[in-house]
Formats: C-alpha cells, sequence, structure tokens
C-alpha cells in the first residue's frame, strides 16, 4: 500500500510537466517558424484574405524594402478560389492581378515558386510593403525550405516593382520651405 501511494505522490508531481511539454504538432511549427527566420519571414496570424476562413490564418510576410515597395497582386489556390476568378497557372487563380505586367523574370520565378508551395498554401499575396504566404503549417521544414528560397528570391525580384511607381509608403511628404 505504502508503494502506491509513493507512486500516486510521484505521478502528481510529474503530471503538470507533462502538461506543459510542447505536442509533436507544436515541434513541428517551431521547426518551420526557426526556419523561417533564417529566410529573414516574419510570422504572424491575421485575418486571411479569403471570405470562408474566419479565423486568423499563419501569414509568412518577407518585406520589401521601405524604398523599394512592390506589386499588388493576389493569387488564390483553385481548392478556395472562385471559378471566376482569372486563372493564372495550373492550380492558381488571380484575385487581384498586377496593375503593370510582372518582369519576365519575377514572371518565371512566381510560376515556380507557387508550383513548389506545399498544398496547404493558400494564398500568395503581394502588396507595397511584403510578399505574404498564407497556409496552415501542417508541411515539414524540409518541403517548405525550398519554397522559402523562392519566395526570398522573388520578393528580391520584385523589389521596386511597384504598381504605382514613386510613391513609397514609408515615405514622409515633403515640407514646403519658410521664406522669410
Amino acid at each position: 500500500m505504502k508503494w502506491l501511494i509513493i507512486v500516486a505522490a510521484v505521478m502528481m508531481a510529474i503530471s503538470p510537466v507533462m502538461w506543459l511539454k510542447p505536442s509533436p504538432r507544436q515541434r513541428q511549427r517551431d521547426r518551420l517558424r526557426e526556419l523561417a527566420r533564417q529566410y529573414d519571414v516574419k510570422v504572424e496570424r491575421r485575418e486571411a484574405p479569403l471570405l470562408l476562413v474566419k479565423d486568423d490564418m499563419p501569414a509568412y510576410r518577407l518585406r520589401y524594402p521601405g524604398d523599394r515597395p512592390g506589386p499588388d497582386f493576389t493569387l488564390v489556390r483553385d481548392a478556395v478560389a472562385s471559378q471566376d476568378l482569372a486563372r493564372y497557372t495550373d492550380g492558381w487563380r488571380f484575385r487581384i492581378a498586377p496593375l503593370r505586367p510582372l518582369p519576365r523574370d519575377a514572371q518565371q520565378q512566381l510560376a515556380e515558386m507557387v508550383s513548389a508551395l506545399p498544398d496547404d498554401v493558400w494564398v500568395v499575396e503581394s502588396n507595397q510593403a511584403a510578399l505574404t504566404l498564407w497556409w496552415w503549417e501542417s508541411s515539414t521544414a524540409e518541403a517548405l525550405s525550398p519554397a522559402l528560397k523562392a519566395a526570398a528570391a522573388l520578393r528580391d525580384t520584385l523589389c521596386g516593382h511597384a504598381d504605382h511607381p514613386g510613391v513609397s509608403p514609408l515615405r514622409a511628404p515633403a515640407m514646403p520651405e519658410k521664406s522669410g
């Protein structure tokens, strides 16, 4: 009987530690986010640019330099896109197409990147501030690495190709000089 009481006491002491131990899913997500930091990617949970997704979705954001903004476009995976949207490539549709044509090398990099993305990446979005991959983080770090490498190369190519050249989201307006 004493042994039973001792075992119960030890189990009660150990059980809180077991609750604090990260789950396999949490460890996988941590590996993904560590990999993202290596590519200078900021990970946020934000409202997804999809009408049918009500929860916040992980957004992997690759920032453009403040003085070299990127173009505006949104690509949506066919599985979650309306069939009325313009087809971009196999499996992807433009929800918002770029106003100006992307440079030829950027078009090729974008097509290669979307073909390398894990299946649960639902949206690729670019705006003046960042290139963003919206996904559910169910892939492994090994599967994500080529996609992040391709996204970083695409971001570097798209820098400075804003839809509205000369307009920078981070530039302060010029103040008139005082006379007198």
